[in-house]
């Protein structure tokens, strides 16, 4: 897996833009997280035994998150949603499960808070993560359901590279692959799946700090702002927002990347990834892979996603926003 996405990545063999100052990870592991320092800021951290309270689904997330100019990039325990944190892999429908974290919604009843709330459990690492031009960590995990049962077992990779600190960029892939153990065909959908219009956030979720609420929102096709991109596909969109505590601002690009799906040798067809963005009220991104239809993934079959998300120190314009998504393409 690691290899295919080496073969899709623009990057020079030593994880830099052509042309750019390569420099190095310095990555420092623990029994519950692994940091990883660019530049003398910490720029994430990978929590994989979190201290998570059960009805906030626990499950690995990357807190905090850093541009390299020291800007925060994400937020941690919301007053408004507890459950958001940082960036991390959720899925908020699967059959009667919640995956995500806080209250489940259905057409009935709307929102309700249930005994339905699963984990996601770290099983290890294939190699220690090392410091150098690309940090990897390359992981294995089983989901438990609310239950005690085990349905799924995902392997996944983060891939930080791309560190350029004289552009102040630094870039992650964010690949897995999940694989239906529970014994039975896996309905995976969203709140919009479950009836509420245009909330179909599920998969990888990026919540933004209070400063990014009314960020400015662009996407690959044109459109710009938040209602206009919401539920649409595009191969990237883009949010920008000014920082509190130190000046300038960031720009986080994300993209849609891919996924796939295989049931015994066979490929199943799926929905397009869809957008999920707010920003009024305060400023989420997850490329939503079962927005307005629903996943049906079979025991014994694999999902597998692949997404990017760039980092970048500073507020960009359209030409500049618009070179970097042809150079950071999927």
């Amino acid at each position: 897996m690691a290899e295919a996405l080496a073969t899709t990545d623009p990057r020079t063999a030593d994880g830099a833009a052509p042309g750019a100052a390569a420099a190095d990870f310095t990555v420092a592991a623990t029994e519950t997280d692994v940091a990883v320092t660019a530049d003398g800021v910490e720029i994430l951290r990978y929590v994989v035994r979190p201290n998570t309270a059960p009805e906030e689904a626990p499950k690995p997330y990357l807190y905090p998150l850093r541009f390299l100019d020291g800007g925060e990039a994400a937020v941690r325990r919301p007053w408004d949603h507890r459950w958001h944190t940082g960036l991390q892999f959720t899925w908020s429908h699967v059959a009667d499960q919640n995956f995500w974290g806080g209250p489940t919604f259905s057409r009935e009843a709307g929102y309700e808070q249930k005994d339905n709330l699963g984990r996601m459990v770290h099983q290890g690492f294939a190699e220690q993560p090392a410091d150098g031009r690309e940090a990897v960590f390359d992981e294995t995990l089983e989901w438990i359901d609310s239950r005690g049962q085990h349905w799924f077992d995902e392997h996944r990779i983060h891939r930080v590279h791309s560190l350029d600190t004289e552009r102040g960029i630094w870039s992650v892939d964010l690949t897995t692959t999940l694989t239906n153990v529970s014994g039975e065909t896996l309905p995976m959908g969203s709140p919009t799946t479950a009836g509420r219009e245009q909330a179909g956030y599920t998969g990888w979720f990026w919540r933004g700090p209070r400063s990014w609420t009314g960020a400015r929102v662009r996407s690959a096709t044109g459109l710009e702002g938040d209602e206009a991109v919401m539920g649409t596909v595009a191969d990237w969109i883009a949010l920008s927002s000014e920082h509190d505590g130190i000046d300038g601002g960031g720009t986080i690009l994300a993209f849609a990347g891919s996924s796939a799906a295989e049931h015994e040798g066979r490929t199943l067809e799926l929905p397009p990834i869809r957008w999920f963005v707010r920003t009024g009220v305060f400023a989420v991104v997850s490329p939503s892979p079962a927005f307005y239809e629903e996943i049906h993934l079979p025991h014994r079959g694999t999902l597998t996603l692949n997404h990017r998300y760039v980092f970048v120190a500073r507020v960009l314009d359209d030409a500049e926003l618009a070179a970097l998504g042809q150079e950071f393409a999927l």
